[in-house]
């Protein structure tokens, strides 16, 4: 259809030349000839207003009917298109590429089998434009029309030969009827007939998945024999020799895959993630030595490629290797400075080895780099956090609050933050206050709930106003731990230990028992009620638990 237009471009421009365009006026010829010329640059706005002008004027112009419905294709305005087009075929039915046009506005979920026929008739009228044929295969094979699009594949091989692409069409269709055998035998057909290395390999992947490895390799070879660089096959048979536990043979294969540099890096570093996420620990582990030669001779073969970078990156982490996992990391960031998932990966890596002041320092450089970014302030928080550094994480809670008109999700995650860190500071009337204002945004927002009630709970003040808000997360959230553990501690406080001792049970269930917080204060509540000897069980629990913060 490019093509087409371009053509007519052409020949509209060609036809201009001849015109005297010396005149103030512009004639409607003209404006046709901007208007098209405006589209092909791209300037739609341009375009259309010229189209629009010219079919007010005259409302018989097929061809300003079709270019103004390409306009507002480009403009995604499927219902606006559709009259037009459908106005250019009324005036030229014969134009094969109005009626086409016509075809693509419709949405064949709104009504299939009109746009079938439609179709249908489209290819009738048209039978040496074979281009859509495929299309109506498809909208057969929607409509559950098996038959009718074997019969398009029927037609296109008698016409045109088979074909990978039309042999593997049958397959398919074949397959998704349910007759797996044929579907198969149809491609093994073909290979017998013709020299195919891609039906080949998916014959290879559908003996491998039978665990007819033998039938598999074979299969892979005969495709590597006839391109000997046809990737899907190296990778068929390399994992072949991985499932049948030949690993020397494997490895050999893997080596040889990563160390073509004609291979692009994001097919291998697809199937190398894939490899070392999906095996399990006792393979990484007892082949760790080649599987890092193999991973040095990806990088060797790719060295400056993010993508590979970032996969030996996460194969390090993942293995272990955080020095070198690192390593990747930041030479990633360093080759690819504007590069918002390099700077991330970098600062994630950062942020296992938890190294905080790094972590924030490459977080700065990246707010920079990326203003718009805010996944970046918010893990300078994370860092920051943990460096003690409370004012820095209010500063930076304020700028996400500025940046957040308008979108309630984040505005109260920045007053969360606020109120959290006013507390941190030792100011608690500015952390009440801002907790106030995230609760008149959404008063069930539980995370200020959970809080606000807190830390009125360790001033001792407005307990009953810190049991309300306190119940009120419980109820948004029944089986988080910390909320159960903060509303059992405010029910033990205001002297209703035997009710506190039931969530805190709650609380064990949903992973309290990982908190040496929850655990003490169930403890103290089992005393409380006079179970001391349970208290004393739970006790014992407690000396395996780090200190955590309250």
């Amino acid at each position: 259809m490019r093509k087409t237009i371009y053509f007519v471009l052409i020949t509209v421009l060609a036809a201009a030349s001849a015109l005297d365009l010396t005149g103030q006026t512009k004639t409607s010829g003209n404006r046709f000839v901007d208007a098209v010329t405006y589209y092909v640059s791209g300037n739609i706005d341009a375009a259309k207003k010229d189209l629009q002008l010219i079919t007010r004027s005259e409302p018989q112009n097929d061809a300003a009917w079709y270019y103004l419905g390409l306009c507002h294709l480009a403009e995604k305005n499927r219902d606006e298109a559709r009259i037009c087009m459908d106005k250019a075929a009324q005036l030229d039915s014969t134009n094969y590429w109005y009626r086409d046009a016509q075809l693509t506005t419709i949405d064949p979920s709104e009504d299939l089998e009109l746009t079938i026929a439609r179709y249908e008739r489209l290819l009738r009228d048209f039978p040496k434009n074979t281009d859509r044929q495929y299309v109506l295969l498809n909208l057969y094979m929607a409509a559950g029309k098996t038959d009718k699009a074997l019969e398009v594949v029927n037609e296109i091989e008698g016409r045109d030969g088979k074909s990978d692409a039309s042999v593997m069409t049958r397959s398919n269709i074949l397959r998704k009827t349910d007759k797996i055998d044929e579907s198969y035998q149809v491609m093994r057909d073909y290979v017998a007939e013709y020299s195919s290395p891609y039906v080949l390999s998916v014959l290879g992947e559908y003996e491998m998945s039978i665990y007819n490895d033998k039938e598999a390799l074979e299969y892979f070879n005969e495709a590597l024999s006839l391109n000997d660089s046809y990737f899907p096959a190296k990778l068929g048979r390399a994992e072949t020799f991985r499932l049948t536990r030949e690993y020397k043979k494997y490895f050999d294969a893997l080596k040889e895959i990563v160390s073509d540099p004609e291979e692009g890096a994001a097919n291998k570093s697809d199937y190398l993630v894939q490899v070392f996420r999906s095996t399990d620990s006792r393979f990484l582990n007892t082949f760790k030595p080649q599987l890092d030669s193999v991973m040095t001779l990806a990088v060797d073969s790719h060295p400056k490629d993010s993508v590979m970078l970032q996969t030996a990156s996460s194969y390090y982490a993942f293995t272990g290797s955080m020095d070198k996992g690192l390593e990747h990391a930041k030479l990633c960031r360093d080759l690819y400075p504007q590069s918002r998932p390099a700077a991330y990966s970098y600062i994630q890596m950062l942020s296992m080895g938890e190294d905080w002041k790094a972590v924030s320092e490459a977080c700065q450089d990246a707010i920079v780099k990326f203003p718009k970014e805010d996944v970046f302030i918010e893990l300078d928080n994370h860092a920051r956090y943990n460096l003690k550094d409370y004012k820095g994480v209010l500063e930076n809670a304020k700028t996400l609050l500025s940046k957040a008109a308008g979108d309630s999700a984040k505005t109260l995650s920045a007053l969360s933050q606020m109120g959290d860190m006013y507390h941190m500071l030792g100011e608690n009337k500015n952390a009440y206050k801002t907790y106030d204002k995230a609760l008149k945004i959404n008063p069930s927002y539980a995370p200020v709930l959970n809080n606000y009630a807190w830390y009125l709970c360790q001033e001792g003040k407005q307990l009953k106003k810190a049991l309300k808000m306190s119940r009120r997360t419980i109820e948004l959230e029944p089986k988080n731990a910390t909320y159960l553990d903060t509303y059992g501690w405010i029910l033990h406080l205001t002297g209703n230990s035997l009710e506190a001792k039931l969530f805190f049970k709650q609380a064990m269930l949903y992973g309290g028992k990982e908190s040496a917080t929850i655990m003490i204060h169930y403890i103290v509540v089992l005393e409380a009620v006079g179970e001391k000897e349970l208290a004393d069980v739970y006790r014992s629990q407690l000396k395996n638990l780090p200190k955590d913060d309250e």
